[in-house]
């Protein structure tokens, strides 16, 4: 049965079929990549092999149908359906038997074989399943019918054999749609990348090559409209970039030179030269890719529960399926043929099928989402752990602050001159230095005006020519060297005492006023800290800096406690000093000096990854530098923990009233459950598990 579908067990996170798998991601711009996937067996926890393994959905939409076709004889020569319609006569020739039997057989080994091999490929590994349930169901039915047509004194089951096994295939045939449903996500990952690209050569002249001929330091023309090929830096040009289908980021994005853009979004507007800086298994969009697929196949807690219960309810089944056979024989007095209805149909409705995939599917979708809205899961086990973080430690720079310096405060001490003037004439002697502080000044007005004269003043700060006035930005050194007495002391000090970096503005001479600094916090910060602790988390921060500088931006985002003047080599005892208080904790930071930390946390997530996503501390990576991000991230790995527990709930929980009913506890009432019936319970379980799945949501 090549190409064929040979058994998946849902409990893997691995979403793997042979048509439809994950990305090779060596080959990620061969030629055909979208077609070139790689489709390896993988062993798990709870399972060794997987349940759908071999099998494609065609494999099973054909076996369904040609099984329906065989069927509809079946009912016809079946006698209790004859009798059913009251055509028992007319339906009835010599050899009918016999003609029912062979077609019967045809469904059993043709319809049943996945199921059959199932039940070799359990028991060889030791870890009977659902499979082993339906296989020995479907084989007691068949071979108990046979003989009786050959002989034996009683009545055949070969309907319900068959639409037990037409029902099953269908189940299948749904629930491998549902899982690839999910795991396409990859493939659409992967087609976002174009086949084509436009080369400049030395001499200026383009050419059209192939993505996978693209080497580093290529030269490329994005035409507008276009998908960019290859993760690189614009050198020249300017336009503005879709990168939603990557980041998340539902606003295109303003680029212009020196601006780093990720193959596979789409270029806006304007046409751009880009210089090629990584290809192949080295983009942005491969990484994602190959993170995806890591978090699908990764271990889960919640998986592991459900292999366990997958293993267990086989068994009970099996047990319910002998008592069953026992107690209807023994104590009730009743026919052999309905004790083995009983008893067939308890083991039909028992199946953990709905289980297995419970949470697979889950995770299937949730990791396709979460991939889609810049949220980028490597370990399955901490994205679940998340959902009961207590704590979260915060690195400061570049996490909660934007790591660049920018105007907090501007005081006027002169009434000639407001403190938007006093910033604008700052800003314009302050565009010609490369200085960081004063770059922090140039930034702050748009708004400038002419500049004569430029000259820096070492170590003190710059001067220059400005509607016909002398300014000067300079340091308080500056003004203690020339004996300018500083105004509004107290306040400055203030300043100083959280901190920032406080200059002064001399127009001809006068001191008229003076500008404060610091690191920026993130405008996205504060209603991040505010969300958290609406979600009963304790928002802390780990930096570097000075306590002066660390107490303004907790007291600004209201923090509930910092660690200051910390080595990049001891942020990770701090992480330990939080866990030391019996909290779950998380550290957020940008994955480069953190990683210590990072590791160290129950839960490490790199924040800001932009394009460089390979950073192999974090479980999970936040691909945009938004602190508001992490909110989701937990309420997301809280949302998809609910999914979980309702799927295994109802996958477990309705064989506590369905399997008394199948095995006869109503009877008496006359409530009696046929094997295709209940089959038809278990397949609307599955289809329930999947639908809940596909509601899951970021």
């Amino acid at each position: 049965m090549e190409n064929e579908h040979q058994h998946h067990d849902h409990s893997s996170n691995n979403m793997e079929h042979p048509k439809h798998s994950a990305i090779d991601h060596s080959k990620y711009n061969d030629e055909n990549s979208h077609e070139k996937m790689n489709h390896k067996k993988e062993e798990h926890g709870g399972h060794s092999r997987s349940e759908h393994e071999g099998h494609t959905i065609e494999g099973f939409k054909k076996r369904f149908w040609i099984s329906i076709v065989f069927t509809i004889p079946i009912l016809i020569l079946s006698p209790m359906i004859q009798h059913f319609l009251g055509l028992k006569e007319a339906l009835r020739f010599n050899g009918d038997i016999y003609a029912l039997f062979a077609l019967s057989s045809f469904v059993f080994f043709y319809g049943g074989y996945p199921f059959l091999k199932g039940l070799f490929d359990e028991l060889k590994n030791k870890l009977p399943g659902m499979m082993t349930l339906i296989a020995l169901a479907i084989s007691v039915a068949y071979f108990y019918s046979s003989a009786v047509v050959f002989g034996v004194k009683g009545e055949v089951f070969f309907w319900e054999l068959a639409t037990l096994i037409d029902i099953m295939l269908l189940g299948h045939w749904i629930e491998m749609k549902s899982v690839m449903g999910a795991s396409k996500a990859l493939e659409e990952l992967a087609k976002l990348m174009p086949d084509e690209a436009h080369k400049i050569d030395d001499a200026g002249n383009v050419a059209e090559v192939h993505v996978s001929e693209l080497k580093h330091k290529d030269k490329l023309l994005i035409k507008p409209g276009e998908k960019i090929p290859a993760d690189g830096k614009i050198y020249e040009g300017k336009t503005s970039i879709n990168e939603a289908m990557i980041t998340g980021e539902s606003k295109p994005v303003s680029k212009k030179e020196g601006d780093e853009v990720i193959g596979g979004s789409i270029n806006g507007e304007g046409s751009i030269k880009i210089e090629v800086e990584k290809t192949g298994d080295e983009t942005f969009l491969s990484q994602i890719v190959k993170l995806v697929k890591e978090a699908q196949e990764s271990k889960s807690k919640t998986q592991d529960l459900a292999n366990r219960a997958a293993f267990w309810l086989t068994i009970v089944a099996i047990t319910a399926g002998a008592l069953t056979m026992l107690v209807w024989l023994v104590f009730t007095g009743e026919s052999f043929n309905f004790a083995l209805a009983r008893t067939v149909t308890v083991m039909v409705i028992a199946c953990p099928h709905a289980l297995g995939l419970a949470v697979p599917l889950v995770v299937a979708v949730s990791t396709a989402l979460s991939a889609k809205s810049g949220l980028l899961i490597r370990n399955r086990t901490a994205f679940e752990e998340a959902r009961n973080i207590q704590a979260i430690i915060f690195d400061k720079t570049g996490t909660l602050t934007k790591g660049e310096f920018g105007v907090t405060e501007t005081f006027s001490f002169d009434n000639n001159y407001d403190e938007k003037e006093i910033l604008k004439y700052a800003a314009t002697v302050e565009s010609e230095s490369e200085h960081p502080i004063a770059q922090g000044i140039g930034r702050s007005s748009e708004d400038k005006y002419q500049l004569k004269e430029f000259n820096s003043i070492p170590g003190k700060g710059a001067e220059g020519k400005v509607n016909g006035k002398d300014v000067k930005v300079v340091s308080p050194g500056y003004l203690e060297e020339n004996k300018i007495e500083i105004k509004e002391k107290e306040k400055i000090e203030k300043l100083s005492g959280q901190g920032k970096t406080v200059v002064f503005v001399l127009i001809d001479n006068n001191l008229t006023g003076a500008i404060a600094l610091a690191d920026i916090i993130r405008e996205e910060s504060k209603e991040a800290i505010k969300q958290l602790k609406e979600l009963g988390i304790k928002p802390m921060m780990l930096t570097g800096d000075n306590k002066q500088v660390a107490k303004w931006v907790a007291d600004e985002l209201g923090l509930d406690d910092y660690f200051a003047e910390v080595l990049p080599d001891k942020k990770a005892e701090k992480v330990k000093e939080v866990q030391n208080r019996r909290l779950i904790v998380a550290m957020i930071g940008d994955g480069v000096n953190d990683a210590p930390a990072l590791a160290q946390a129950d839960v490490g997530i790199a924040i800001g990854a932009g394009t460089d996503v390979a950073v192999e501390s974090a479980d999970i990576i936040l691909v945009k530098n938004n602190p508001k991000d992490v909110v989701s991230l937990i309420k997301f790995s809280r949302a998809t923990y609910k999914k979980m527990i309702q799927n295994l709930i109802w996958a477990t929980g309705y064989n506590i009233i369905a399997i008394p009913l199948a095995a006869g506890v109503l009877y008496s009432a006359g409530i009696v459950l046929s094997p295709a019936l209940g089959a038809v319970l278990m397949s609307a379980s599955t289809i329930i598990v999947s639908i809940n799945a596909k509601l899951l949501k970021v």
